[in-house]
């Protein structure tokens, strides 16, 4: 089973999730998938289409925005506008889950949702150092 991290009581993100984690992961309440990863960076990952069609099987909406690197504005806001317009809470995963919460976090703190601070704070309760995410 996948390390499912909880940041709120409405986003968690994990390192790569295999198909059998999508089953476990509607069954502890999460509706929305977010795949922060770009298909092809492994050999052994699922492509988006297989998490896809394994994510509707169970029950869960679901979302790909790959980033590469650093998530640009447009991943960041299409990120941001997901979580909060998800029906209950979000399972976003990468190769780490680091670009999972670096995305999501830069998208609470362009929307002045929560503080530099708060976000640090959140991502070290999850085990992700975020001190070096946010533009000073």
């Amino acid at each position: 089973m996948t390390d499912f991290r909880r940041v709120t009581d409405h986003l968690s993100v994990s390192p790569q999730i295999g198909l059998e984690d999508l089953a476990a992961a509607a069954a502890q309440g999460f509706r929305l998938v977010i795949n922060n990863r770009p298909d092809g960076e492994d050999s052994a990952q699922p492509t988006s289409a297989q998490v896809e069609a394994a994510a509707r099987a169970a029950g869960l909406d679901y979302i790909h925005i790959p980033v590469r690197g650093g998530p640009t504005p447009e991943q960041v806001e299409a990120n941001h506008f997901a979580v909060e317009s998800a029906a209950g809470p979000v399972l976003a995963f990468c190769r780490s889950g680091t670009r999972s919460i670096v995305t999501w976090s830069l998208g609470e703190f362009n929307a002045d949702a929560r503080t530099r601070q708060q976000l640090i704070e959140l991502g070290n309760e999850a085990g992700y150092d975020l001190s070096g995410a946010f533009p000073r």
